[in-house]
């Protein structure tokens, strides 16, 4: 017992003298502070400066967000969203110089700061029709070529990788094999993948990442597939976690490594949080299963509209599997109507997400569709949904929902390589996460979803800055 007590004297002391750390290493005791509002119509305002004094012991009366730079997490692997063939074609319909803006909205160095870029593998439901890359029937994939993404996809997705430049992130998911490597011999409407066939549609990923690195797009990583638990009125494919894990072993990972693709990020899973825990410990429970995955993906649709989403699953499963990554590949508001492009409720979907996503372990943040037009599509089986940007194809005019703000307030100012920084609040009402980038600045992103406005206090290491978050907003502070 006594060699206990000892111990937990060392520890303490360990903790108290690294206490002050954070303002030692930076003398400067001021930063920046950028508010979205919208009771005040204000998205992103510099709102200058505010200093830091000191703090002692905060009362259960001082509303308070704490940060603690000596507890470091996760590192960031990027944020980004996906370019399909809907935002594509939506994006070449537009003119010059609105392409121009939308790719400098999200990539350029005055945008929010995208470095990822997903995009889909034959076609999905935000597709203006189904389509392959192969001729009917052909087991030999001779006849396999991308021209149909050469006309869309590639040209915007290339025009992403330039402004990106080194930090480029770009992985791709299938939807659907061909219809005739399917039991139900449809690309839509779930079916399963015929084990006949497990070679050759892993072959077709190789294909794939060939044709695309051919043209200069170098693939960072794929899922296995999109959303492998749901029958889709579109292109959709069941596995269970135990087939996922055989196509994988058997037939993916081999065909990737044997292609010099051992690089290549596999994520398993890419569908909902309520089964992410079970399909992990499933998939990944054999060791040569493992072995070719890197990380675990999943979408949010389980609870979309509701505040209390399954994120402490993400926890068990990080801590289940702390050698794998956990990615966000897609999320978006569904049922698109353009009357409420303008809701706030639309970022505030966005900042609840992402923040508590983030406090759970997640490294990667992909939204779905970056840009759609003013029906919410294109979408050949009537899925229309909503987007950071609808562009009216018929006017011209972008309109720029809460959503690209929300998003904005993490992207623009957290970096790739940025490591998640302990941070906990005090009042429920408060969502709080923080970054450090690789150049030592604190990123914190502070979001209030409720009716009232709550003043509250910036808590780092005993010095605090005063903050108020009005109603309805979401900021990030910078020091």
């Amino acid at each position: 017992m006594k060699r206990l007590i000892v111990s937990c004297l060392v520890v303490g002391l360990a903790f108290n003298a690294n206490a002050q750390n954070y303002w030692k290493k930076n003398t400067g005791k001021t930063a920046k502070v950028f508010l979205t509002n919208s009771a005040a119509n204000e998205k992103m305002v510099d709102k200058g400066t505010v200093k830091f004094e000191k703090f002692g012991q905060p009362k259960e009366t001082d509303a308070c967000i704490f940060v603690d730079p000596d507890f470091k997490y996760q590192k960031l692997i990027g944020i980004g969203g996906a370019i399909t063939d809907a935002s594509a074609e939506t994006f070449y319909k537009l003119p010059k110089d609105k392409q121009k803006e939308i790719i400098e909205a999200y990539y350029g160095k005055n945008g929010l700061g995208y470095t990822v870029v997903r995009t889909n593998m034959n076609s999905c439901d935000f597709s203006s029709d189904s389509y392959t890359y192969v001729q009917e029937n052909d087991n030999t994939l001779k006849s396999f070529n991308v021209a149909h993404d050469e006309k869309y996809k590639i040209p915007m997705i290339k025009e992403a990788q330039k402004l990106i430049g080194k930090d480029f992130t770009f992985y791709f998911s299938p939807w659907s094999p061909p219809a005739w490597m399917k039991s139900n011999k449809n690309m839509l409407k779930g079916g399963r993948l015929e084990n006949a066939f497990y070679q050759t549609w892993a072959d077709y990923y190789v294909k794939f990442i060939k044709e695309y690195e051919k043209r200069g797009i170098n693939v960072w990583g794929l899922t296995v597939q999109n959303e492998p638990m749901a029958t889709q009125s579109w292109e959709s494919c069941i596995y269970s976690a135990e087939e996922e894990g055989e196509f994988l072993k058997n037939n993916l990972g081999p065909a990737l490594w044997k292609n010099g693709f051992k690089d290549k990020k596999v994520m398993i899973w890419d569908h909902n949080r309520d089964l992410i825990y079970q399909r992990a410990t499933t998939t990944l429970s054999d060791p040569e299963t493992s072995k070719y995955a890197s990380g675990i993906g999943y979408h949010w649709y389980e609870t979309w509209n509701n505040k209390t989403q399954l994120f402490d699953n993400l926890t068990e499963t990080q801590r289940a599997f702390p050698d794998k990554f956990l990615a966000f590949t897609e999320g978006c508001k569904e049922q698109f109507d353009m009357s409420k492009i303008y809701e706030v409720s639309l970022g505030e979907l966005y900042g609840r997400n992402m923040i508590n996503d983030f406090n759970k372990g997640m490294a990667l943040w992909t939204d779905w569709n970056v840009l759609l037009d003013e029906t919410g599509g294109p979408n050949h089986v009537g899925n229309f949904c909503f987007a950071p940007i609808i562009a009216d194809t018929k006017t011209g005019e972008l309109h720029y929902t809460y959503e690209y703000y929300y998003v904005g307030h993490v992207s623009k100012f957290v970096k790739p390589n940025a490591r998640r920084i302990g941070t906990s609040s005090n009042r429920a009402a408060l969502t709080s996460t923080t970054f450090m980038n690789e150049n030592g600045q604190l990123v914190t992103v502070i979001m209030n979803d409720t009716d009232n406005a709550i003043d509250t206090n910036l808590w780092i290491e005993g010095m605090t800055a005063k903050l108020s978050a009005p109603a309805h907003s979401i900021q990030t502070v910078i020091l």
